[in-house]
């Protein structure tokens, strides 16, 4: 594994506390301390989760999805003894003393947005977050006795590059409260690479002890690396890295849980960019990630783009993205119907949002809308999602964001469907 390329990562046997809160498991059985109110602190990190209705995904992906392979089960490999897992919704409960950035952490503090559900706060980093409750029990004269319960976090986190084909998956165990037979535990695992790709270096979870039950991690990682090295080949393999965690507890038969993450996707099909070569590389394609205008760089392009965001059309938010085409018809009836009648002025050139290269144009719809003082022959004060605005900017402000989209198409890996956001910066 080229541990050199990623960030955030310490020795497997590391413990250590995770940032922003651990998440205490919340069930009908949980512990008094699972109780603790939801905190108030508000992260900047902008998070979204994956959405749960139709997977955004590029054209030819296959259907998998990121799970764990058992909420619950029990195992009972003698008339006496019996352990049994049950997986939980987390809750946020704020650390004590806050955190330090100086602190040397695997998991972002983002990580505790989760709230079960896959988020991701970049292109290359998904996180997933899962309360965890381990239960001993002894049958003695036909009686069962509860004889202890643990209470843990398990927390997947999945890390990429945009520039290389290995990525991370990161696993984490956090035991916050526990008493009894379950509270002496300890964890061991082992991921497995399934699909286009394979494990990379020798990375694993070593076996831990979840004594005390003190909220640190018990940490393992492995590598992968993604079989697709032909040039030209679409983001349209799959891979699934699973890893499959032991929970002993001494005089108890031993319980498994697995736990997998499927959002990685690589390719070779983005080609070179000025003097930076073609690469493989692995993104996370349901993300859409941020391009950001200039104000101060590109005032008049930034002034049509905040104004049409601002009269209803999307790009701006992750709820209402942009998506890329490749399709050169597309692209064309987008430009034209947009643009194709603008004024002849020397040293300006039309300018259409959303952009020409994606399927939010006007060849999917809509009317043609635009302002006051754009030199467009169109309707203003036009509201809604639908439809393109065109406006007559500067040329070179124009063709500096032909420059700054294909920097972001390259840096950020955004092929046919994927979407992205559009953003005013200074």
């Amino acid at each position: 594994m080229r541990r050199s390329l990623f960030r955030k990562i310490l020795s497997a046997t590391a413990a250590v506390t995770l940032f922003g809160g651990l998440l205490a498991a919340y069930s009908a059985s949980a512990s008094p301390a699972a109780a603790s109110p939801e905190p108030t602190t508000e992260y900047s990190v902008p998070v979204m989760e994956k959405p749960s209705d139709t997977a955004i995904s590029r054209p030819g992906l296959r259907s998998q999805s990121s799970q764990t392979i058992v909420d619950s089960a029990c195992t009972d490999t003698s008339p006496t003894e019996q352990i049994c897992y049950e997986l939980t919704k987390p809750k946020r409960i704020e650390p004590a003393g806050g955190f330090s950035s100086q602190d040397a952490i695997p998991f972002p503090y983002w990580c505790s947005q989760s709230g079960g559900n896959i988020v991701a706060a970049s292109r290359t980093e998904v996180c997933r977050v899962a309360g965890l409750t381990l239960t001993t029990r002894v049958t003695s004269n036909g009686v069962t006795t509860v004889t202890g319960q643990l209470y843990s976090n398990v927390y997947d986190y999945s890390f990429s590059s945009a520039n290389f084909p290995n990525w991370q998956h990161q696993i984490g165990v956090a035991p916050y409260d526990g008493w009894g037979d379950a509270a002496r535990a300890s964890v061991t695992g082992s991921m497995q690479a399934l699909g286009e790709c394979v494990t990379d270096g020798s990375g694993a979870f070593p076996t831990q002890s979840l004594a005390p039950t003190d909220a640190q991690i018990r940490e393992g990682y492995a590598g992968v690396e993604t079989t697709i090295t032909l040039a030209d080949t679409k983001g349209d393999a799959y891979c699934t890295t699973l890893w499959t965690l032991t929970l002993t507890v001494p005089g108890y038969p031993a319980s498994t849980v697995q736990t997998s993450l499927s959002e990685t996707v690589c390719d070779n099909v983005i080609g070179s960019n000025g003097f930076r070569p073609a690469r493989v590389g692995c993104v996370i394609p349901w993300y859409p990630a941020l391009v950001t205008y200039s104000q101060s760089r590109y005032p008049n392009l930034a002034s049509h783009v905040s104004r049409a965001q601002a009269s209803g059309l999307p790009g701006a938010t992750f709820a209402a993205p942009l998506n890329r085409t490749e399709d050169p018809d597309t692209v064309d009836t987008n430009r034209k119907l947009a643009c194709g009648d603008a004024p002849s002025i020397e040293g300006m050139s039309c300018d259409e949002y959303p952009l020409a290269t994606t399927s939010q144009g006007l060849a999917s719809g809509g009317e043609r809308r635009t302002f006051e003082g754009c030199g467009i022959n169109a309707p203003t004060g036009v509201t809604g999602p639908t439809g393109a605005s065109a406006c007559m900017i500067p040329e070179g402000e124009n063709q500096g964001q032909g420059a700054v989209m294909a920097a972001f198409y390259y840096d950020n890996r955004v092929l046919e469907g994927d979407p992205y956001r559009v953003g005013i910066g200074s």
